[in-house]
C-alpha cells in the first residue's frame, strides 16, 4: 500500500508547491514510509526529487519546501517490487524526462510490458512495476497522439490494482489519473484541483470530494474535473460530496480507531495481495515444499494461526508439516536437517522468536521460505526465498489485515502445489480473486450483528471459541483478538476436545462461540453445540449464509460461503469486529492494548 497525491494550480501558489506536497506526504505516511518523492512541473520543466527514507528525512535532504511550480505529484512508498532505495522510489519518469508517474497498487503484467518496451529501446531505471506506465505513455505519444489519448491507451494495457497520477511537462496544467481497486479521490477546489489516495489529505484545502470509481480515468486541471469510463464521459457535478469530518477523525480516515479502519481496509489489502501473487515464484516454492524431507511451519501469535490454516490445506495433499511455536523452536532442533523446508511467517519480519528459529534452521541446513509483509525486513533478508503479503502498513497492535493477507497468500501457495501435482486449479484461482468483494460483503453484512453481540458479551469474564478441522485456527485467532483488545479470557479448543475438561466450567449463560467455516466438520460441531446448550451455555456461531445451522444456536452471524480457501478469511472478519466492538463497549482503546507491542523484538 502506498500513498499518492497530486495538485494543479493556474499560477504558482503563494506557498511553495514543494511545501504543499511535503505536507500531503506527511498525511499519507501511514500508507507507506520506506521512501518518498515528488515531481513538479514549473515553466515547462519537470523536477523530480526522491529517495529512500521517511518523508521528513527525504524532504529535508532535498529541501522540498523550496521547490516552486504549478503542478506536482507526490508519493510515499511501501515497497512491493524492488528494495527501498532511490531508484525504486516514486515518481518514475520516461526516457525523455518529460513524464512522471506515481502509483499505488500492483501491475500484474508489468514484466511482459517491460519486455516489449525494452525491445523498442526504452531504458528503465528501476525494478518497479510502476515505471512501465511512464514508458507506455511515452511510447504512444511517439506515435503522434495527445497525452490523454496516450494515457488511456496505457491504462488499457495494464492489469491489476492501481491508483495512478501522471504529469507531463508538455501539458503543465493537467494531472491524469486512473483507478482500479486501489482507492482514489478528487478534491474539488477553487482555482485548483487535487487527486489523492484518501480524503484526510485534501481537507487542508477543500471539503468537496468526488470518489473515483473502479475502471474510471480522466484528468484534472485548475478549473476542471473530467472523468470517463469505457469511453463515456461521466457526470461529475452530481457526485461532489461535502465532508464533515473533524481533523482528528480525518487522520484515521473517518474511523474512530486504526483497528476498525484496518478491518475495513481488508478488501483493498486483499486486492493488492491477489494482484501481486507471483505464480512462478509460488510454483517454485511449492515444488520445494513437495520435495522436502520434513516441512515446518513456524510463527507466533496471529502469524502462527495463519500457518495452522495453511497446515490444514497441506494435509489434504498428504504433506504433514510440523507446526512450531516460534519461541519453542529449540524443542524441535534435533529434527532440523538438510532436505527440510520451513515456512517462516511474520507480518513485520522482525519477530525475534521467528528470527532465532530461522537462523537455527538455516545453520542446520533447512531451507527457509519467508512469508512477510515488510520488504527488506530481517527475516526476508535471511531466508532462502520470500513471498510478500502486501497488506500495507498496519498501525493497530492487533493484527487484522496482515492476518487475512497471510492466509490468502498461503492459500495461493497451496493452489500452486496443487497445480504442480497436475490438478485443475482454475476454480480455486477464481475463488481467491473473489476474496476482496466477498470480504467487502462480509463487512457490510456482519458489522451490525457483531456490534449487537458485543453489548451482550462485554460483562462476561470468559468465553470459549470452538472449531473442528480447518475451523480451529480461525477459532484460535478469534479468541486471541478478544483477549488482546477486550481483556476477556477467551480460550480456543478443538470442539471435540472441549468435553475433556473445559466443559466443566460451563454454566448458565457462559458464552461459547463456534466457528463453522469447515464444511467437513459441521455435523460433529453441531453435536458439540447441543452438549454446550444442555449445560446452559449461550451458544454463538459464525455460520454459512442461509444454512439451517443458525437455528441451532442462540446467536448466529451469517457470512458468505464460496469455498475452502476463502472460508477462514470470511469467518474471521466478524470475529475481528466482535473483538473491536467489545473493547469499545468496555471503554478500552483497541489501538493501544495494555502490555502488548506491535512487533515483539525480545525473547
Amino acid at each position: 500500500m502506498c500513498g499518492i497525491f497530486g495538485i494543479v494550480f493556474a499560477e504558482r501558489p503563494r506557498r511553495n508547491l514543494g511545501e504543499i506536497l511535503r505536507r500531503a506526504l506527511e498525511r499519507l505516511e501511514y500508507r507507506g514510509y520506506d521512501s518518498a518523492g515528488i515531481a513538479v512541473v514549473d515553466r515547462g520543466l519537470l523536477i523530480v526529487r526522491k529517495d529512500a527514507g521517511k518523508v521528513a528525512e527525504v524532504a529535508a535532504r532535498y529541501n522540498f519546501d523550496s521547490i516552486q511550480g504549478t503542478a506536482g505529484v507526490a508519493h510515499t512508498r511501501w515497497a512491493t517490487h524492488g528494495k527501498p532505495d532511490q531508484s525504486n522510489a516514486h515518481p518514475h519518469i520516461d526516457c525523455g524526462g518529460i513524464i512522471a508517474v506515481v502509483h499505488n497498487g500492483i501491475i500484474e503484467n508489468y514484466a511482459e510490458l517491460k519486455e516489449e518496451l525494452l525491445a523498442k529501446g526504452h531504458v528503465f531505471r528501476s525494478e518497479t512495476d510502476t515505471e512501465v506506465i511512464a514508458h507506455l505513455v511515452e511510447e504512444y505519444k511517439r506515435q503522434g497522439v495527445d497525452t490523454f489519448t496516450a494515457f488511456k491507451k496505457a491504462i488499457s494495457k495494464i492489469r491489476g490494482a492501481y491508483a495512478v497520477a501522471l504529469i507531463d511537462a508538455e501539458n503543465p496544467k493537467v494531472i491524469y489519473f486512473a483507478r482500479n481497486l486501489s482507492p482514489l479521490i478528487i478534491g474539488v477546489g477553487d482555482g485548483f484541483n487535487i487527486i489523492a489516495s484518501d480524503i484526510p489529505t485534501v481537507l487542508d484545502y477543500t471539503r468537496r470530494v468526488i470518489a473515483v470509481r473502479d475502471g474510471e480515468y480522466g484528468y484534472i486541471t485548475p478549473t476542471q474535473v473530467y472523468i470517463e469510463a469505457d469511453g463515456v464521459s461521466q457526470d461529475v457535478s452530481s457526485r461532489i460530496e461535502e465532508i464533515p469530518w473533524s481533523a482528528e477523525m480525518a487522520t484515521k480516515g473517518g474511523y474512530p480507531h486504526f483497528m476498525l479502519k484496518e478491518i475495513y481496509e481488508q478488501p483493498e489489502s486483499l486486492a493488492t495481495t491477489v494482484a501481486g501473487l507471483e505464480w512462478p515464484l509460488l510454483e517454485t516454492a511449492a515444488n520445494t515444499l513437495l520435495s522436502a524431507r520434513n516441512v515446518y511451519i513456524v510463527g507466533a501469535g496471529s502469524s502462527l494461526h495463519a500457518g495452522l490454516a495453511f497446515l490444514q490445506l497441506l494435509l489434504r495433499i498428504k504433506v504433514t508439516p510440523v507446526p512450531i511455536v516460534a519461541s519453542e523452536y529449540a524443542t524441535y532442533e534435533q529434527l532440523f536437517d538438510k532436505g527440510d523446508v520451513a515456512v517462516a511467517i511474520s507480518q513485520s519480519g522482525e519477530t525475534i522468536d521467528t528470527i532465532k528459529a530461522v537462523r537455527t534452521m538455516r545453520e542446520k541446513g533447512v531451507r527457509v521460505l519467508a512469508v512477510t509483509n515488510v520488504v527488506g525486513s530481517t527475516i526476508s533478508r535471511e531466508s532462502d526465498a520470500v513471498i510478500y503479503t502486501r497488506a500495507g502498513p498496519e498501525i493497530g497492535v492487533a493484527a487484522t489485515k496482515t492476518f487475512t493477507t497471510q492466509v490468502a497468500t498461503l492459500s495461493a501457495l497451496y493452489v500452486a502445489a496443487l497445480k504442480t501435482l497436475g490438478y485443475d486449479t482454475a476454480p480455486m484461482e477464481r475463488e481467491i480473486k473473489a476474496l476482496p468483494d466477498l470480504v467487502r460483503k462480509t463487512l457490510e453484512n456482519t458489522a451490525g450483528a457483531a456490534k449487537d453481540l458485543a453489548k451482550r458479551l462485554k460483562n462476561k469474564p470468559s468465553a470459549y471459541y470452538l472449531g473442528r478441522g480447518a475451523a480451529l485456527p480461525v477459532a484460535m485467532e478469534g479468541a486471541l483478538k478478544l483477549k488482546e483488545v477486550a481483556y476477556i479470557h477467551a480460550e480456543a479448543y478443538p470442539a471435540g476436545e472441549s468435553k475433556h475438561g473445559p466443559i466443566a466450567l460451563v454454566e448458565e449463560g457462559f458464552p461459547v462461540l463456534f466457528v463453522f467455516s469447515d464444511p467437513n466438520t459441521r455435523e460433529k460441531t453441531l453435536s458439540n453445540v447441543a452438549e454446550m446448550k444442555a449445560r446452559g451455555a449461550y451458544t454463538i456461531g459464525t455460520v454459512p449464509m442461509k444454512s439451517d445451522i443458525a437455528k441451532r444456536l442462540d446467536y448466529a452471524i451469517e457470512v458468505p460461503e464460496l469455498g475452502e480457501l476463502t472460508a477462514p478469511i470470511l469467518h474471521i472478519v466478524p470475529l475481528q469486529l466482535l473483538a473491536y466492538f467489545t473493547a469499545v463497549e468496555k471503554g478500552y482503546d483497541p489501538d493501544k492494548p495494555r502490555n502488548l507491542a506491535k512487533t515483539v523484538t525480545v525473547e
